[in-house]
């Protein structure tokens, strides 16, 4: 089945997930031929396991508290906080709380 993204001008609900954090799932928001926005759902102790990708990335607590682990440097990331990670650096997410976040890469053409 096709994920459905948002269409250009659509507005995207992005407010804190609250009560239904627990029963949210990580989701694709959209993407263009330039970037792609996903609304990240890490439950406490889950973790997203290192990675890179080719782009540079952009990590926003939306709610609940996370570590970011990127170039051997670990950053804790709590509601309304944002992290910056470089191209190809490989990085790890683990959720020090139940956690949601929105998590912006550029592609690289």
């Amino acid at each position: 089945m096709a994920i459905s993204h948002a269409s250009p001008g659509q507005v995207i609900d992005v407010s804190p997930l609250g009560e239904h954090l627990v029963e949210s799932k990580t989701i694709a928001l959209f993407k263009s031929s330039d970037i792609e926005v996903i609304r990240l759902v890490l439950l406490a102790g889950k973790s997203f396991p290192p990675h890179k990708v080719s782009g540079e990335v952009t990590i926003h607590c939306i709610e609940g508290a996370m570590s970011v682990s990127a170039g051997g440097v670990d950053s804790s990331l709590r509601a309304g906080q944002l992290i910056y990670l470089e191209a190809n650096v490989l990085h790890s997410v683990n959720a020090l709380e139940n956690t949601s976040a929105l998590v912006t890469i550029a592609l690289v053409k």
